[in-house]
């Protein structure tokens, strides 16, 4: 299975509502929080072509991008064939 990285603060309900779906999916990942470290918020920001929002949600090296993003690669399909890879 392939890494799954999701960048989040504590304080985001996008971000809860993305977990809820890996979580729901029994998908295991690394959750990055950008909440407290500039430096991390501004390199997630360069890996996800300039997106500042979270969360921000990578499977490998591919970015799937937000919250509504990921539900949307569940809903087509994508994100299983992600995974799958």
């Amino acid at each position: 299975m392939t890494t799954l990285e999701i960048y989040t603060t504590k304080t985001c309900p996008f971000c809860v509502a993305a977990k809820r779906l890996l979580d729901k999916k029994g998908v295991t990942y690394t959750e990055i929080d950008v909440g407290a470290a500039p430096e991390i918020r501004q390199a997630m920001t360069k890996r996800a072509g300039g997106r500042t929002s979270v969360p921000q949600v990578f499977v490998g090296d591919i970015h799937i991008g937000g919250c509504d993003d990921l539900h949307a690669a569940e809903d087509n399909g994508t994100l299983e064939k992600l995974l799958a890879a």
